[in-house]
This record gives structure tokens, sequence and C-alpha cells, in this order.
């Protein structure tokens, strides 16, 4: 009885694993808190590198073209296919056309001085149409505003075109949507077009490139 007197006083005092179970008890909350913080971190840097596809491809697409000192500058389905081709490497590991949608819109003013879409290219599997129309809209007459949101429209100045790119993209969490829920991150960027260029068509010379056309959903 002693001896079990002994070791009941023994046990109250030992303070030897107090560490791990204040660690136990500590442990779901730190797997909660650096799996949020791992999310948000991601969540973050993807949206980043979204935005930057969308400025990327916006600015490349203003600066490409077939020069000619005969002509003014000519783009070509190639230079569209060259550009989304440096954009789906930019995006590599995030499978941006493959989760996502890029659309891809001239701006330009049409005869009457008002706003239009004149032509439109895609890529990207997910099934998405742009927020401010499709190829052809505003051909005539001047009721089209323009693209981007009322509070910072884009408009075309006259002879001249405006690079309009938007990505539509479905975020995927990296481990469940118990820390953030799965959702869709949209970005706009537009560039005006740097040279003197030929608005009157893509230009697609043989050997023709691919066309992508807005009607096909597809990541390459």
């Amino acid at each position: 009885m002693r001896k079990l007197i002994g070791f009941a006083q023994a046990l109250r005092q030992d303070r030897s694993g107090l560490a791990v179970i204040e660690l136990a008890y500590c442990f779901p909350l730190l797997v909660l808190t650096i799996g949020y913080g791992l999310e948000m971190t991601n969540l973050a840097s993807v949206n980043m590198r979204v935005s930057q596809a969308a400025m990327a491809l916006a600015d490349n697409m203003s600066r490409v073209g077939m020069e000619s000192s005969l002509s003014r500058v000519q783009i070509r389905e190639s230079d569209v296919a060259d550009s989304f081709i440096g954009m789906q490497k930019q995006t590599n590991g995030i499978d941006l056309t493959t989760r996502g949608r890029v659309i891809l819109s001239s701006l330009e003013q049409n005869a009457s001085g008002g706003q239009w879409i004149h032509w439109q290219r895609c890529i990207g599997s997910k099934s998405a149409t742009s927020a401010y129309g499709t190829q052809g809209t505003g051909a005539t007459g001047t009721s089209f505003a323009g693209m981007g949101v009322a509070s910072a429209r884009i408009t075309a100045p006259a002879n001249t075109a405006v690079m309009f790119v938007e990505v539509v993209y479905d975020y995927k969490p990296l481990f469940t949507t118990m820390f953030i829920p799965a959702r869709t991150i949209r970005y706009e960027a537009s560039f005006i077009v740097r040279e003197d260029r030929d608005l009157t068509q893509i230009y697609n010379p043989s050997p023709a490139a691919a066309v992508y056309s807005c009607t096909a959903f597809s990541s390459t």
C-alpha cells in the first residue's frame, strides 16, 4: 500500500510528458492554420500568374505583325498562335487553358465612329464567352460602348485597334474546399496596337496556320 501511494505521488509530480500533451491538444489547430496559410499563398500566386498572363498576351498581340516597307503591318493567324503558345508556357504550372478560357478581341472603330469587336480568337477548354460580346458586336451604329467595366470603359481610337484580353479560370484548391471554396478567377487586360496595322483582316498565308475560333473549346 505504501508503495502504491508513493507511486501515485510521484506520478502526480511528474511533468515530463506535459509538452507532448499540450502539442496533442494544439496539433489540430496547427494543421488548420498551416493548411489555410498554404491555400491563401497558393491562391495569391495563381491570381498573380493569371493577371500577368492576361497582360502579357495583350502586350504581345499589340506588337506582333509582318512588317513591310510597302504596306501597313499585317497580323496573321500564326501571330495569334505563337502568342497563345507563349502564354501556355508562361502558365504551365496552373493549366490555364485546361481549366480556363482565354478570349482575345480586337476592339476597333466602325465606319460610324462607334466601337466594335472586329474579330475574336479563343483558347481553353472551359465553356465561357466574352462578357462584352462576340465577334461582330457593334459592327454598325454607335450603341456599343466598348469593353471593360463601366467605370473604366476601354475604347479604340480611330484608325487603330485595342487588343483586349479576358481570362476566365477555375481555381482548384490545393487540398480540399474546407479552407478556400472553389472559385472562378477573372482578369482583363488591354493594350493599344503599337504599329500602323492593317485592320482589314487577319491574314493566313500558306502554309496556313490553325485558326483559334471562339466556337471551339480546346486547350491546344
